[in-house]
């Protein structure tokens, strides 16, 4: 799954606020606040948030790297 670190870094590439994020994936900024306060895995967040979250980043042209466990990060999607 995703970190709230990689939720931060993601919006920063994107040069998203929060409020940008929580339009696209179709969650409250409250949730998304409380994602980004976490930078670990996120127990308290469900499946389905996370997944619209990473989701939304992706359409965006990010991509997750790592696992959570080791080097999770994000970069920009290979536009070859």
């Amino acid at each position: 799954m995703i970190t709230g670190a990689q939720v931060r870094a993601g919006k920063a590439l994107l040069d998203w606020s929060g409020t940008d994020l929580a339009g696209r994936a179709g969650v409250a900024i409250s949730t998304i606040r409380r994602v980004e306060a976490c930078d670990g895995l996120l127990p308290s967040a469900s499946v389905k948030v996370l997944q619209a979250l990473k989701g939304a980043l992706e359409e965006g042209g990010i991509e997750f790297i790592g696992t959570p466990e080791d080097g999770a990060g994000v970069r920009f999607k290979s536009r070859i």
